[in-house]
């Protein structure tokens, strides 16, 4: 199993530590870094400017928002960092839900979702292999445009610059039964939010079933410290804000995972806090044992333990959202054994 960093996105503005965590994480043996945009801060800039400050470690993006841009657009983002690079890059791609696609975005959330998935990743490899000018006659994404709209004059283009790998690696964040057994068709891998190695099976029967060289790498908060309780909170805060924030009562991809893994109750609880304003008991209100179950925190020997279980299952990279150093070394050590 290896191991990634995992730098999310900002909050305020860039963190001044992020670029030395990438190093040190290159430095411990870390394959792989990984940025993340909502709406605030973009995906791809900060990876590029971490790429220019590194030499060995990979790149990937966890995720970048399909929404956000033309399925040309980000392909021309990755074969651009691909190149500048050396070929480090890893591209990570999400569906979001309708709050953000929608309210942010100003885009209407596609009614079939797996089948928009399944255009937009289309489009990127045609990009990237560059064999012919790209052409889909899609329900979503149409190459050249064809609605009623359309001038009639649209051409089919490839691109200008040869990529440098017609096959960077693709990965979907997925949460579904269908959308994970969709992933496996169509990507080369797969970024689980919340991973359990004890529950894979609410992500469906697809994963009993991975194909050969399928990249499994759920996104884990980890922490070294000796207060467990404690050291859960950040996890607590983050799961507070998914649940509660990061979708409609009505709809939420993220409450529905949770209500699988068997904490339904809970995850309407947390729901009803944080859009009724009282966010602080929202994150309270997230049960301590699911905190748990998906991240790795406390003692040395306790994480130590836990790590057992993540590498026995399909996970083939774990990426840690880690706060400071010692951790990441920590866990470089325990993982190297």
């Amino acid at each position: 199993m290896r191991l990634g960093l995992a730098l999310g996105y900002w909050g305020r503005g860039p963190s001044p530590g992020h670029v030395a965590l990438a190093q040190e994480a290159e430095r411990l043996g870390y394959d792989s870094v990984w940025t993340a945009e909502s709406w605030g801060s973009d995906v791809f800039t900060p990876l590029a400017w971490i790429a220019a400050h590194t030499s060995r470690i990979r790149l990937g993006t966890a995720v970048a928002q399909m929404a956000a841009r033309s399925p040309t657009t980000t392909a021309m983002h990755a074969l651009t960092l691909d190149h500048l690079s050396g070929g480090r890059m890893m591209l990570g791609l999400g569906l979001s839900g309708p709050q953000v696609v929608e309210g942010w975005y100003g885009r209407p959330f596609p009614s079939s979702p797996l089948t928009a998935t399944r255009e937009y990743v289309d489009v990127v490899r045609q990009v990237l292999r560059r064999e012919a000018p790209v052409e889909l006659a899609g329900r979503f994404h149409s190459h050249p445009y064809r609605g009623p709209d359309a001038t009639g004059l649209g051409k089919p283009l490839k691109p200008i610059t040869h990529p440098l790998r017609p096959d960077l690696p693709i990965l979907l964040g997925a949460e579904g039964p269908k959308n994970v057994a969709q992933t496996a068709r169509i990507a080369d891998g797969w970024l689980p939010l919340y991973w359990s190695p004890t529950r894979p099976e609410v992500y469906g029967p697809a994963v009993r079933e991975l194909p050969e060289d399928f990249l499994v790498a759920p996104l884990a908060q980890a922490r070294v410290c000796d207060d467990v309780a404690e050291g859960l909170l950040p996890v607590k805060a983050m799961l507070g804000f998914y649940i509660g924030g990061m979708g409609h009562a009505a709809r939420n991809f993220h409450a529905d995972l949770m209500a699988r893994m068997g904490y339904e109750e809970e995850a309407h609880r947390i729901q009803e806090l944080f859009l009724s304003g009282r966010r602080e008991e929202a994150v309270l209100a997230v049960p301590d044992a699911f905190a748990d179950e998906i991240s790795l925190v406390g003692p040395r020997e306790r994480i130590a333990e836990r790590l057992e279980s993540w590498r026995k299952g399909p996970v083939t990279d774990l990426l840690v959202l880690a706060p400071d150093p010692h951790t990441l070394r920590v866990l470089a050590e325990l993982n190297s054994r």
